[in-house]
């Protein structure tokens, strides 16, 4: 059985990140998204709370499970034994830093394989922030994230009222 890792801090999870689940499931018979907390990061929703957030996203999706992670990925990966991390690439804006990461991560492990993704076309300009910040400025966000993912979006920004929590 083929394992692999979804990494991702999924502030909330969308319909991008959906589509690489999917794309993913095609080549592995298992994938575990893991939310990770970020120590220089500033997050809209708790780890439990994305974490939530995506097991409600991918509820009707079979092999695939979400666990919280703090530390290094490699780490993880090595505990786990995935066979693969998974990423998804949106644009070239995207690649630096997915490379500079995937690089890392392989020095750390050596072992690590590292597959990229490219979403769907009509998902490619797609990122948590500007759902955030689209919903915050009452704007249409039901194409770009699930119904019950919107609903609690538009309620946490409705508690908060601030852009300084969309950095």
């Amino acid at each position: 059985m083929k394992s692999a890792i979804y990494p991702g801090t999924f502030d909330p999870i969308t319909n991008g990140h959906i589509d690489i689940v999917n794309r993913a499931l095609k080549i592995f018979d298992h994938l575990t998204i893991v939310v990770a907390q970020h120590y220089a990061k500033d997050f809209l929703f708790s780890a439990e709370e994305r974490k939530e957030l995506c097991e409600i996203a991918l509820k009707d999706t079979p092999n695939v499970e979400v666990h919280i992670w703090q530390g290094l990925l490699a780490e993880y990966v090595k505990e786990n034994k995935a066979d693969a991390i998974v990423r998804g690439m949106r644009a070239l804006s995207d690649f630096e830093y997915e490379f500079q990461m995937g690089m890392m991560n392989r020095k750390l492990a050596m072992d690590i394989e590292i597959i990229y993704f490219f979403p769907d076309e009509k998902y490619i300009f797609l990122s948590s922030s500007a759902v955030k910040e689209i919903a915050l400025l009452d704007g249409d966000i039901s194409e770009f994230v699930p119904d019950e993912i919107g609903e609690r979006l538009k309620e946490r920004l409705a508690k908060s009222h601030t852009r300084e929590q969309l950095q």
